[in-house]
C-alpha cells in the first residue's frame, strides 16, 4: 500500500498507480459517443462499398488491399466510419484480440463485422485514445477480460466500457498525442524510405540479372544452361517440427523458406539437439534449397541460398541443390536468377497438384538460366548485397524508432514524464 508521505509532490495513488493530481480514472464507456458492432454482410460480393473485416486491421494499421464489399445501394450510412474512429479488434485469438487501428478518413470505408468501432465523445481526445488502447496495459486488459473459446477469444462491449484508464485534462491530451504524433510520422517516413529502396532494389535487379543493365568492365556474352547441367540434386529429411528448439544445431523447415528467408539465409530461427541432426540431411555452403511443395502454382519452387561456412540441417520437402565444384557458381547470385520472373514461370509449367502443389527434382533440373561469367556474377553479388544492407540499416532505424516512442508512450500516457499544455 502506498502512503501519502511515499507519493511525489503533485501525484495521488488510484486503482491505475500513481497518476498527476489533475488527471481522473474514468471508464472507458465514460468516454465514448459509440461502441458499437459492424455491420454483417455477403463475403463472396468482390466489388462496391469497402467494407472493413478483421484481416483489415492484421497489421495494426487500415490495410485497403483486405477488405470486404457491400452493393453501391446498400443505404447502411449509419456504419460509414468517420475520421478518428478507432478499429478494435473483439474476436479473435488471445494473441491477436485487443489490435487496434485508427482511421485518417483517408479513403472511404464502412464498419464490418467482428470489429468494435469506438469512437470518443468530447471529453477525450480522438488520438490520446487510440494511444492509449495502444498500452501494455490496454492489451492486458483485453487478455484478462476475454473469453476465450476453442478457436478464438472475444470480448463484450460490456466488459469493455468498464476497463479504467487515466484521463488527463484534455489540452494535456491533446498536447500528448501531438507529441507521439510527430513520432508516427517520423516512422511513416522511415517506412516510406525502407519501400523506396526495396523498389529500387528490386528495379536494380531486374536490369541486372536480365543483362539490361551491365557493370562497367562486362561486354561478355552470358551463357544459358539447364540446372541440371551445372550440379546436382539432393532430398531434404529429419527437422521433425516436435524437434525444434531455441538453441542447438542450425536447421530450416521448407516453411521457413517461405515466411522468413528471401534468396538467402541471413539467419537461423529453428535448432535441433545433435540426435536430431544425426538424423537429418547435412547441407553444405554454396547449397540452393527449393520448396518441394506449396499452395500456389506462383509460390512453388522458391528458394534460398545457404552461403554460410558452416554446418546446417534441411529438414523434409526441401530440395537441395549443389553446384558443381568443377562450374564457378555464386549461389547468391543464382538464386536470385532462380527466384526471377522468367524462371517462376518455368516452375509453374512443371507444378503439379491443385490444394497442395508439388514440383520435383526431374523438373527443377530442366529450369534454364541465363548466367554471366563468374566474375560479373561476383560484381553482382556485391551490387545487391550492398543494396540490401541499405535497407537492412533502415529496418534497423525503424526498430529504433519503434523502440522510443514505445517507451515515451509509457512515460506519457502514465503521467510520469509531463508535457506543457
Amino acid at each position: 500500500m502506498t502512503h501519502d508521505t511515499d507519493l511525489p509532490q503533485g501525484y495521488k495513488a488510484t486503482a491505475l498507480g500513481i497518476i498527476p493530481q489533475e488527471w481522473e480514472v474514468k471508464f472507458l464507456g465514460d468516454l465514448l459517443s459509440r461502441c458499437t458492432n459492424g455491420l454483417t454482410y455477403d463475403v463472396s460480393i468482390t466489388c462496391g462499398i469497402p467494407v472493413t473485416r478483421i484481416e483489415t486491421i492484421s497489421t495494426g494499421e487500415i490495410n485497403y488491399a483486405k477488405v470486404g464489399y457491400i452493393p453501391n445501394e446498400s443505404g447502411y450510412e449509419t456504419f460509414r466510419m468517420q475520421k478518428g474512429d478507432i478499429l478494435y479488434s473483439h474476436i479473435n485469438s488471445l494473441s491477436q484480440i485487443g489490435k487496434v487501428a485508427y482511421y485518417k478518413g483517408d479513403q472511404e470505408i464502412y464498419h464490418g463485422m467482428n470489429l468494435l468501432l469506438l469512437r470518443a465523445n468530447d471529453c477525450l481526445d480522438k488520438q490520446y485514445l487510440y494511444y492509449t488502447l495502444l498500452t501494455e496495459h490496454m492489451r492486458h486488459m483485453a487478455q484478462v477480460i476475454a473469453k476465450p473459446a476453442v478457436n478464438q477469444a472475444s470480448i463484450s462491449t460490456s466488459d469493455l466500457k468498464r476497463v479504467k484508464i487515466a484521463v488527463p485534462p484534455l489540452a494535456e491530451q491533446r498536447k500528448i498525442a501531438e507529441v507521439l504524433g510527430v513520432w508516427d510520422e517520423a516512422i511513416e517516413k522511415q517506412m516510406q524510405l525502407i519501400e523506396k529502396f526495396a523498389l529500387r532494389k528490386r528495379g536494380l535487379m531486374q536490369r541486372l540479372l536480365s543483362a539490361k543493365l551491365r557493370l562497367p568492365g562486362f561486354s561478355e556474352p552470358w551463357q544459358k544452361v539447364k540446372l541440371g547441367k551445372i550440379g546436382k540434386f539432393d532430398k531434404g529429411y529429419g527437422v521433425p517440427k516436435e524437434s525444434i528448439r531455441n538453441t542447438g544445431n542450425k536447421a530450416i523447415t521448407y516453411g521457413e523458406i517461405y515466411t522468413k528467408h528471401y534468396f538467402v539465409i541471413k539467419k537461423f530461427t529453428s535448432y535441433i539437439d545433435d540426435e536430431t541432426a544425426a538424423a537429418s540431411k547435412k547441407i553444405t555452403q554454396g547449397a540452393i534449397l527449393f520448396t518441394g511443395s506449396g499452395e500456389t502454382l506462383e509460390d512453388i519452387g522458391k528458394c534460398v541460398a545457404f552461403i554460410d561456412n558452416d554446418i546446417a540441417y534441411a529438414g523434409g520437402d526441401i530440395i537441395i541443390f549443389n553446384p558443381s565444384i568443377e562450374i564457378e557458381i555464386n549461389s547468391l547470385v543464382l538464386s536470385y536468377c532462380l527466384n526471377s520472373a522468367p524462371v517462376n514461370a518455368q516452375k509453374a509449367t512443371y507444378g503439379q497438384g491443385h490444394s497442395v502443389v508439388h514440383i520435383y527434382q526431374k523438373d527443377l533440373a530442366k529450369l534454364q538460366v541465363t548466367i554471366p561469367s563468374f566474375s560479373e556474377q561476383n560484381a553482382i553479388a556485391e551490387v545487391l548485397t550492398a543494396a540490401d544492407r541499405e535497407i537492412e540499416l533502415a529496418k534497423e532505424k525503424l526498430e529504433r524508432l519503434r523502440r522510443q516512442k514505445r517507451g515515451l508512450m509509457q512515460q506519457l500516457l502514465s503521467g510520469k514524464k509531463r508535457v506543457k499544455s
